[in-house]
């Protein structure tokens, strides 16, 4: 039978299994993680006791985290363990990571000292650096060895990727080749001779997301991960890197549009969750429309004397908005990928006060042009001078928000958008009324 959720979920709830357990035998992996993808997570777990064992280890390996964390909690023991000794040692921590305790124990009793060695260290690097989410390579070649053993050595290996570590006795790392460069070289030359700088190499400390971007900006294959002295403890293989960066972007769309990612599929999520998701920012939103009420309070007089400034106050918060929105964006983009670090935040204040400048300046001239006509040029002068000076100053805010964060250690895109949102209502609102007296003849 086609994997269809709904007939699916119908042969579950009725304990007819054989059509569902006939149909995972002939699906592929992607479809069967579509299908758990549409299901509760008890009728997920009735699948996947279903599946055979290397499909099981597959798709527990590609499930997403969220999905993963809630189909161990309700399987059985024996059949998250089973599953549990398939995955690679990276795949053992990151999933260990992301259970509770009690279960992560058990988990960690199944496994045998020798397996359970690379587990651990990769667990022992910091939440979030490189190390936690590499994979204790095995596969390596000798700088010193001849091209010809070489070969010999990787024709013996089962599992070989686009690119290999070349490496001296000490395991420093020497560079990376591949079967078509050995294949081609000559058979008595050593190994070093055909071995190509990495075009990038990461330490086990250096954050995952950045390193995962900056390998698919670089086309790297394979990232090999060094300790302190440039000794090699493992790899990042580039689908890892594509994962990280994927959840990454998820995580930042989710936080830059004001709520904490899902992690999961939407129609799957309980309105308990998604409500957690939000309430926080919400809250800092209140909190930003607290100070604006406050702000436009003090300026109350003004506005009863020009009630035609009241017009252009959305118009004037949102430009500002906007403009720290859009710096803040680039920016983070920017220190994700290592354009920017923190001690560069002077170079970056520069460049975006003068961008904001000249965004100001164009947005200025329009709205003197258009407000002039309809309600004189006195309230347009007003609002262009008011653009012309929040501009800058919600670029710059913008694009320094991100870099305090991360010399902070905050992640950029939880700190900038409420941050911004306050900082540019308010202060925008504070420019625009100054203006308008100093202009206007009240």
């Amino acid at each position: 039978m086609p994997l269809d959720a709904a007939a699916v979920r119908a042969h579950v709830q009725e304990r007819d299994l054989r059509p569902v357990a006939e149909g995972l035998r002939e699906a592929r992996v992607d479809e069967v993680l579509a299908l758990l993808d549409e299901l509760a997570t008890t009728d997920a777990a009735v699948v996947f006791r279903l599946l055979g064992k290397q499909a099981a280890v597959e798709v527990l390996d590609r499930l997403d985290a969220r999905s993963r964390t809630d189909l161990v909690a309700v399987l059985g023991h024996e059949e998250v363990a089973a599953a549990f000794r398939g995955l690679d040692a990276d795949e053992q921590a990151r999933l260990l990571d992301e259970l509770p305790a009690t279960i992560a124990r058990r988990l960690i009793a199944t496994i045998d000292d020798e397996r359970l060695e690379p587990v651990m260290a990769v667990l022992g690097y910091p939440a979030g650096s490189v190390g936690r989410r590499m994979e204790p390579t095995t596969v390596r070649l000798l700088a010193d060895d001849s091209v010809d053993a070489s070969l010999a050595a990787l024709r013996a290996t089962a599992d070989v990727g686009a690119a290999v570590p070349v490496l001296e006795d000490d395991r420093v790392l020497v560079g990376l080749s591949d079967a078509h460069a050995l294949l081609r070289a000559d058979p008595a030359a050593p190994t070093r001779s055909v071995a190509a700088a990495a075009p990038v190499v990461a330490t086990t400390s250096d954050d995952a997301e950045r390193v995962a971007r900056l390998a698919l900006d670089r086309g790297a294959l394979l990232v090999p991960v060094l300790d302190a002295e440039r000794r090699l403890v493992g790899v990042l293989p580039i689908a890892d890197a594509a994962r990280i960066d994927r959840d990454a972007v998820a995580e930042d769309q989710a936080r830059s549009g004001g709520s904490e990612p899902l992690r999961r599929p939407y129609l799957l999520t309980p309105v308990r969750t998604l409500t957690r998701s939000r309430i926080v920012w919400l809250l800092v939103l209140a909190v930003s429309a607290v100070l604006t009420v406050h702000v436009l309070e003090l300026f109350e007089a003004t506005l009863e004397q020009q009630v035609a400034l009241a017009l252009f106050i959305p118009l004037l918060t949102g430009i500002g908005g906007n403009t720290g929105s859009q710096a803040a964006t680039t920016v983070t983009r920017a220190l994700a990928v290592g354009d920017v670090q923190p001690r560069d935040v002077l170079r970056v204040a520069g460049k975006e006060v003068r961008t904001g400048l000249l965004l100001g300046l164009g947005l200025a001239l329009l709205a003197f042009a258009i407000a002039s006509l309809v309600y004189g040029w006195h309230i347009g002068a007003v609002l262009a001078i008011a653009l012309a000076l929040n501009c800058p100053i919600a670029a710059t805010v913008g694009g320094v928000v991100p870099l305090a964060a991360r010399a902070c250690r905050v992640d950029p895109a939880v700190l900038s958008t409420p941050f911004i949102t306050t900082f540019c209502d308010a202060t925008g609102l504070v420019v625009y009324f100054l203006v308008a007296i100093a202009v206007l003849p009240l």
